[in-house]
């Protein structure tokens, strides 16, 4: 059989089970992104039963450390010596993690278990878009856009009703339990269907690499976890922290030069739209963390809406998100042009904060939920081109470096986001309540500057009015800055260069083509 009839012979085979493999990856995908928004809505209920409130926040700490540490090294590792194993073995670890935290009896062992079950999540996403990347080629990805927006959509607005309930009528416990039959499912449906060329590598993984960037990498997060709330920004510990990052990741850097099998080889930066890309990927990761942390805030604090229905606030955002990125995976497909999303995407991106930014006591839901549609217009522009335009950048065998990098960076990007977007918004609330409620505002906000709906509830009137009008002014200024900062992705987007998406059939290459069509193989 020649290439050309292997091509047109696994063709019609492959919608039916690139379908079911792509069930099975949304699945995946689900676990990773709900699993943190499920755990904090549970997390007042497992510090009662648990106690070590003190230790709260290595919770998550612990969680995001091992996630972003591990991602680069599960991306190397699918590239070395296959996806389907390394993925598939990154689900188990994961699910170990689930039933272990699940059986925690002590906060240690939460915390412990919490890091098990980070490790594993460091090669869901990273799994997630390599294998896409693998089965897709880029010209035909753009149609499952908006499949994975909707995902990422879902368990937005999802992942906090979806923890209230759980916690609510089974016990928290179950906010771990509920990932063991998602998991099977998944891991059953890609052992069956998914069938990737399998891959031995000579060389060894390159451990002193690793050891490194998971170094840099802790001290980035942990500057920016503890940076303003466990310590101040200037004191001694944080100084440290940003000194033995700075070393590792220049050790790091000098390192990748002389490695055999590099964690992350220096070569794929050399493509100016894969470093674009990451540009992009870091800003668009500081806005939208940073969005979906303060748009819930004000509206709980200044509008008045409630906890339980936080995840449906974003709705304007994520709805207008899910539409656009449906779009433009829609005309990047049929045209193979992409350019001009992430230009659009940085202008609405920064017209949207910017609007958000001008909110005060006196604006509307309506009127907000306009804002934040802007800015979701803006975003779906962006969340999925960054991955696709950085894939079609590499070659096929650093696939998985590529998806790798990017979600590092984009997660990077949240941290920072979160933190700093946090730092200003907090000192502004405090600034404010000492300016509007003298000694009472700042006794109110000494011990953190967001205050709990309860919390809110015993206020004096006029100390709650002060608050709100504090909420509005760090909001101002969270949402102000992010806006300059998403200058930064217009700015790239200008630079990228418009190289073609590889396609797929006989017209693209035999050679290229009949692989990518022998990825996957029907049911």
């Amino acid at each position: 059989m020649t290439a050309t009839e292997s091509v047109e012979t696994e063709a019609g085979k492959r919608p039916r089970s690139v379908r079911v493999v792509l069930l099975a990856l949304m699945i995946t995908m689900m676990l990773a992104m709900l699993d943190n928004m499920i755990v904090g809505t549970a997390m007042p209920t497992i510090v009662g039963e648990l106690g070590g409130l003190e230790h709260l926040s290595w919770v998550v700490t612990a969680y995001t450390l091992a996630t972003a540490a591990s991602t680069p090294l599960w991306g190397k590792i699918g590239d070395m010596y296959g996806r389907k194993g390394s993925f598939m073995g990154s689900i188990v670890i994961f699910l170990v993690g689930s039933a272990l935290s699940g059986m925690a009896q002590d906060m240690g062992q939460l915390i412990g278990f919490r890091a098990v079950q980070g490790l594993g999540a460091g090669g869901l996403m990273v799994g997630v878009m390599a294998i896409i990347g693998d089965l897709i080629p880029p010209r035909e990805r753009g149609k499952y856009q908006g499949m994975m927006a909707g995902v990422m959509a879902l368990a937005m607005i999802g992942g906090p009703l979806v923890g209230g309930t759980i916690t609510d009528h089974w016990g928290w416990r179950w906010a771990f339990y509920i990932n063991l039959p998602l998991g099977v499912v998944s891991l059953g449906l890609i052992s069956v269907v998914l069938h990737l060329p399998k891959k031995r590598a000579k060389a060894r993984i390159d451990y002193l690499g690793a050891l490194l960037l998971t170094v840099g990498i802790t001290s980035i997060v942990l500057v920016t976890t503890w940076g303003g709330t466990e310590y101040a920004w200037t004191s001694a510990r944080i100084m440290e922290l940003i000194g033995i990052g700075v070393v590792a990741l220049i050790g790091f850097v000098f390192w990748q030069t002389k490695a055999a099998e590099p964690v992350v080889p220096l070569h794929i930066f050399r493509s100016r739209n894969f470093t674009l890309m990451s540009v992009i990927g870091f800003i668009t990761g500081f806005a939208m963390f940073g969005a979906t942390l303060f748009l819930p805030l004000y509206q709980q604090a200044v509008q008045g809406a409630s906890a339980t229905n936080s995840g449906l606030l974003l709705l304007p955002m994520l709805g207008a998100m899910l539409v656009t990125s449906m779009v433009a995976g829609r005309i990047t497909t049929n045209s193979g042009r992409y350019k001009a999303f992430p230009i659009v995407g940085g202008v609405l991106m920064v017209v949207g904060l910017y609007l958000l930014s001008t909110m005060d006591t006196g604006t509307t839901r309506f009127t907000s939920g306009l804002y934040m549609a802007v800015l979701g217009l803006g975003m779906g522009c962006l969340m999925q081109i960054t991955m696709l335009v950085a894939q079609n950048s590499v070659e096929m065998k650093d696939m998985g470096v590529a998806s790798s990098s990017t979600t590092l960076f984009r997660t990077l990007g949240s941290s920072f986001g979160v933190a700093i977007m946090g730092a200003l918004f907090n000192h502004r609330v405090q600034d404010v309540m000492a300016e509007k409620a003298g000694a009472l505002g700042s006794k109110i906000t000494e011990r953190s500057a967001q205050l709990d709906a309860a919390s809110l509830a015993k206020l004096p009137a006029a100390a709650r009015e002060a608050y709100q009008h504090a909420v509005s002014s760090g909001t101002h200024a969270a949402f102000l800055l992010g806006a300059v900062v998403a200058v930064v992705v217009l700015v790239a987007a200008l630079f990228v260069k418009e190289v073609p998406l590889r396609g797929a059939g006989p017209q693209a290459g035999g050679t290229e083509a009949a692989a990518q069509a022998a990825v996957v193989e029907a049911v």
